[in-house]
């Protein structure tokens, strides 16, 4: 759980589902591929599935 989000460099929030079963190098080709950004810097990247009562985070530190 994150108690203090300061540490970050920044936050980005993924529009739309996401399939939370591909797990942590599924989500990071994704950071790359289609957002084109680098999923190894201090940034946070949330997606949600499609219930909406889950999110899955994958943060590099």
């Amino acid at each position: 759980m994150f108690n203090d989000a300061t540490g970050f460099d920044q936050i980005y929030i993924a529009c739309g589902y996401t399939d939370l079963r591909c797990g942590i190098d599924g989500l990071a080709a994704i950071v790359q591929n289609e957002f084109k950004l680098n999923p190894f810097q201090n940034t946070l990247f949330l997606f949600c599935g499609r219930k909406t009562n889950r999110i899955k985070a994958i943060l590099w530190e």
